[in-house]
């Protein structure tokens, strides 16, 4: 166990404003503290000489605890929670409500709470927070009606209202839990850190949670990562729709960040993400018991015919593949099956298969080594005897040692054999769509399992000149940088065409006469977004022509918005857009993840196909070689219908250059580089728009870790 342990399993709890009133949280917390705690408990009552028949202290100084929980009026949390720091209690659990999710007020007693916990160093969950539990100690140190069964899957919350709902229908459905943790407003101890803490936990075999949102993205995905080698995390992430993250916003004080950024940032985390708590439990309950298959091929032995094809179709909609059988499985089942039956997968041993046919083609479908894994779906029949053919179906998997899901479906008949299944560790399906999500789960994971991380490359770049560039924004009072900024992308490296910004039309001639061939023309002002709109884009414009077209440009500009700020005009080398690919790179800064990036075909395409994909910064090699690939237009870039490939290790570059770009200036909002035209023999950012924070500009700059990994001498040659 890791930095919490003593959390979860204290010799002492103090309970402070535990009280025998009838209804109080403060009682309900006792009691439950009572009821099953293998250690002491201590009610903290200076008004009460005694709670519940266990004799009270006036204080903290008196308890002697190792951890304190906390149920007195928030006016008073905060010094409690002081005075549990000052006599070396280091593990404080805060019920009481009234911070961050109240209002102005609430939000500043919760920044003092979390200054007292940084003070001393204290392990604070909460506050607003149902409690913790930990079934190895009996200890139910929550506000809720039910304790947990003991079992491998540790679990938090955000909403402690969802703990008791879980942990009731938990305890019908005979699934357990080794730890439960309600995380509530999350002033200290956050899902990081109590992920961290169970990956390091040998009897914590599964990490499951509800959240409403992640505080530090970035962090979260460093740590799950480092977890999800061994332990699989699974997750419900609510907030999905605009109305559901307002929802969530309104419910906690948490600020949800986009769908999209979460969708990207926990699979790149490592975890497995369910829509639904019966999607939550049902990979839950296959990760916690089930080995992980040595191959993605599944075999479906089945006594029903209309079953059978539902379960294919749920194997189309997974990773899993329909297992191809040897000739010497099909020879087996050709000799044991009716001639009815289909020796092909999925296998129907027929409607009248009794228990010893089913026992035998599960045999002889695991012993093939094509399988990996299989699911055994039934339906009641007068011949079957249901709990001989889940006694069967453990033993055949023990034997095998290959994950097996079941389905037997029915009513009541089937709670036997459900019961000797589970006992096992087998999940039983209702619908076998949901057992092929199940095995579904235990590939998902053995994939993220052997995912291989490499660190982001770290590029010579010129800092100090995109400082300069940046700074220039802040000069105008402008948040807006246009093609004025492509002087930026040249500074970390982004290949850009050549050319510059004219400020009158013989600048513009100078500018165009080294450049060979025709130039590209466009006006720049922050104001005109959609500069072809408008006439002020010039394509393939000759040396004589520029000077005329600057002028015209500019006139264009001043009579379609006479107050707009004009910058000039950029001349710029044309680029070969039918030998290249239209591509997009962009950045938009997540208030949880950070620099969120994104890469898809671009031009005019972006807004009307939506072809592309994203990754939270810092992007790896591996991960910007990913990107490249993931896109529907993928084949386009590497060569389709006699178009030659074009150079995606360069592509690839740019989206990590530009990942190390905004995530040195947290300044920068939101960047596209649109198009960046990907080309045999190289790329090219022919365009670029950006968003600045101001006031973020004008903040000191902080060194980047690149910056401070530097050894203050250069080494000897």
């Amino acid at each position: 166990m890791g930095e919490l342990a003593a959390l979860f399993a204290p010799e002492r709890v103090a309970v402070v404003g535990a009280t025998d009133r009838e209804g109080s949280v403060g009682r309900a917390i006792t009691e439950n503290l009572l009821a099953d705690f293998e250690g002491t408990v201590v009610p903290v009552n200076p008004k009460r000489e005694e709670v519940l028949g266990r004799p009270c202290v006036s204080s903290l100084a008196e308890a002697d605890a190792d951890l304190a929980v906390v149920v007195v009026p928030p006016s008073v949390a905060v010094e409690v929670v002081r005075e549990a720091g000052e006599n070396g209690i280091d593990n404080v659990v805060v019920i009481t409500a009234g911070f961050g999710e109240t209002g102005s007020d609430g939000a500043a007693r919760e920044e003092e709470l979390r200054a007292v916990a940084e003070e001393y160093g204290l392990n604070l969950v909460g506050p607003n927070s149902l409690g913790v539990l930990s079934t190895r100690r009996g200890m139910n140190a929550t506000f809720g009606p039910d304790n947990a069964l003991a079992g491998n899957m540790s679990f938090m919350s955000q909403s402690g209202a969802f703990i008791t709902a879980v942990l009731d229908w938990a305890n019908d459905q005979g699934i357990g839990f080794k730890d439960v943790v309600s995380l509530g407003n999350k002033a200290v101890l956050d899902e990081a850190d109590f992920v961290n803490e169970w990956g390091d936990d040998p009897e914590t075999d599964v990490i499951i949670g509800y959240l409403e949102g992640i505080e530090e993205g970035r962090q979260f995905i460093d740590t799950a990562r480092e977890v999800t080698k061994d332990t699989p995390v699974v997750l419900v992430k609510s907030g999905r729709t605009d109305a559901g993250a307002q929802a969530a916003s309104s419910h906690t004080g948490t600020l949800a960040g986009s769908e999209q950024a979460y969708e990207t940032g926990l699979d790149q985390a490592g975890v497995i993400r369910a829509d639904s708590v019966q999607e939550l439990f049902d990979a839950a309950r296959v990760l916690e018991s089930q080995p992980l298959p040595d191959n993605d091929n599944v075999a479906i032995i089945t006594n029903a015919g209309g079953p059978g094809v539902m379960s294919t179709d749920a194997v189309g909609d997974s990773r899993l593949g329909m297992a191809s059988f040897s000739e010497e499985t099909l020879d087996a089942f050709s000799k044991s099956l009716p001639e009815e039956g289909n020796i092909y997968n999925p296998v129907d041993i027929v409607g009248d298969a009794d228990n010893e046919r089913f026992a035998e083609a599960l045999d002889v479908a695991l012993a093939d080594e094509n399988v990996g894994c299989a699911l055994v779906l039934s339906c009641p029949t007068a011949v079957l005897d249901y709990e001989q053919l889940a006694r069967d179906t453990v033993t055949l998997q023990k034997e095998h040692d290959k994950p097996v899901a079941a389905c037997f479906m029915g009513g009541a008949r089937v709670d036997e054999a459900a019961g000797v299944l589970g006992e096992a560790g087998i999940p039983n399906y209702f619908d076998p769509a949901r057992a092929i999500e199940g095995l579904d789960a235990l590939v998902r994971f053995k994939e993220l399992s052997t995912r291989e991380y490499d660190d982001p490359t770290t590029f010579d770049v010129d800092r100090e000149a995109a400082r300069e560039i940046l700074g220039r924004a802040a000069e105008r009072d402008e948040p807006r940088l246009g093609v004025e900024a492509m002087d930026l992308l040249d500074a970390y490296g982004i290949p850009t065409p050549e050319g510059g910004i004219a400020t009158d039309p013989t600048e513009a001639l100078d500018l165009a006469q080294p450049i060979e061939g025709d130039v590209v023309m466009k006006i720049v002002s922050p104001d005109i977004l959609h500069k072809s709109d408008i006439g002020g884009v010039r394509v393939g414009v000759p040396n004589e022509e520029v000077y005329d077209a600057y002028e015209d440009l500019i006139t264009r500009a001043r009579n379609y918005q006479p107050d707009a700020e004009i910058l000039g005009v950029q001349v710029q080398e044309m680029v070969d857009l039918d030998s290249g690919v239209e591509t997009i790179v962009g950045m938009n800064r997540d208030p949880q993840f950070g620099p969120l990036m994104m890469f898809g075909l671009g031009g005019i395409f972006v807004e009307v196909l939506e072809d592309t994909t994203f990754r939270v910064a810092p992007v790896t090699e591996t991960e910007a070689a990913e990107m490249t690939g993931e896109i529907d237009a993928a084949p386009l870039l590497r060569g389709a219908r006699g178009r030659d490939p074009v150079d995606v290790d360069t592509v690839a570059e740019t989206i990590q250059r530009l990942s190390q770009l905004v995530t040195d200036f947290p300044a920068i909002l939101e960047l596209d580089i649109n198009p960046l035209v990907a080309m045999p023999d190289g790329a090219q950012a022919v365009d670029v728009r950006l968003t600045v924070d101001l006031d973020e500009l004008e903040r000191p700059a902080e060194p980047t870790e690149s910056e401070t990994d530097k050894p203050l001498t250069e080494p000897d040659q």
